[in-house]
């Protein structure tokens, strides 16, 4: 029979800065019948979890938050026999991450391939489905195209970047210095704008020769939204995953002479709420990283009692790919 457990988790009490999040012990019941247990050795660290510990997504409160890990099945369900114990597992994004033990509805655990460390899975499975949602969903990317990713630097935008370029298109990214410029441009950036530099409106223009182009992939939100839509090729599509920077504002679509755009806001959350969609997205992403397509850089590895910290490095915009907790 399987019993409860005492684990370390980060916890919020209140809405507000880094220092909310406690780490404490908490009470992990046994699984119910179509529940697992995971026993998790990484967690991955997005800036989603910002969201919920800030409230710009209410959550519950107190909550424990991240939404994506991996680890080791150890303990099942009585009405689970599709997975067994000992078996690695992932998933995204499911909210109650930031944990040593935690349980998790069995449809949405995904079996992790031989050929990827536990390391590149915590760092990938959140922001490589999100990718797939932006590239192979809201806009199709096909060869030909010229695309512009905002904050290419980050996890997600390191990924499309380098998904973008393996599906044949012309690759434009935005960063903050130099250093994030060599950063994707060995990622498949054809061309960087230092944002803080240059007008990217401009230099979109003069790299395209005016055209524009096809697709924008825009997490940062308020200080780029608008202003990206100047960016596009008639008929081209603006994605909105994130607000890095804060809500997109009211703006005029008539005002704006848009060049018939498409506006799309994609949410993974609903990309994966089928269990086929979600074992789709995850197969996709396993394939373009397990041929090198793709690759996931993990630059930064902290402790669950270094959560503040990894918070402020995010939120800072010094963090460089994929960031993750290591466990215990």
């Amino acid at each position: 029979m399987t019993h409860p457990l005492s684990s370390p988790a980060v916890r919020v009490h209140a809405i507000g800065g880094p220092e909310v999040m406690q780490l404490e012990s908490v009470e992990v019941p046994a699984p119910g019948p179509l529940q697992i247990r995971i026993q998790q050795s990484a967690v991955g660290i997005n800036y989603i979890d910002v969201y919920h510990r800030t409230g710009v997504y209410p959550i519950g409160l107190p909550a424990i938050i991240g939404s994506e890990a991996v680890g080791v099945v150890e303990s099942v369900g009585s009405a689970v026999h599709d997975l067994r114990v000992g078996q690695r597992v992932t998933y995204a994004p499911v909210i109650g991450a930031y944990a040593q033990y935690r349980n998790l509805n069995a449809d949405r655990a995904i079996l992790v391939p031989d050929g990827l460390s536990d390391t590149q899975v915590a760092g990938m499975m959140l922001k490589g489905m999100t990718a797939h949602s932006l590239v192979r969903r809201a806009y199709p990317v096909k060869a030909g195209d010229t695309v512009l990713i905002q904050a290419a630097a980050g996890g997600v935008g390191l990924i499309v970047c380098q998904w973008a370029k393996h599906l044949g298109a012309t690759v434009i990214g935005t960063v903050g210095s130099e250093e994030k410029a060599a950063l994707v441009r060995a990622h498949g950036a054809d061309h960087t704008i230092l944002y803080r530099d240059r007008d990217f409106v401009q230099a979109v223009k003069d790299i395209t020769a005016g055209a524009g182009v096809q697709a924008i992939f825009d997490g940062v939100g308020k200080d780029t939204f608008v202003p990206s839509l100047q960016c596009l090729a008639p008929f081209g599509t603006i994605v909105s995953f994130g607000q890095a920077s804060g809500m997109v504002p009211p703006f005029d679509l008539v005002g704006l002479r848009t060049n018939s755009a498409y506006i799309t806001r994609a949410s993974l959350a609903i990309h994966v709420s089928q269990r086929r969609d979600l074992l789709v997205s995850a197969q996709e992403l396993f394939e373009v990283v397990l041929n090198g397509a793709v690759r996931i850089d993990v630059k930064r590895q902290f402790k669950l009692s270094q959560a503040a910290l990894a918070h402020r490095e995010l939120e800072g915009r010094q963090t460089l790919g994929s960031s993750i907790f290591t466990l215990p």
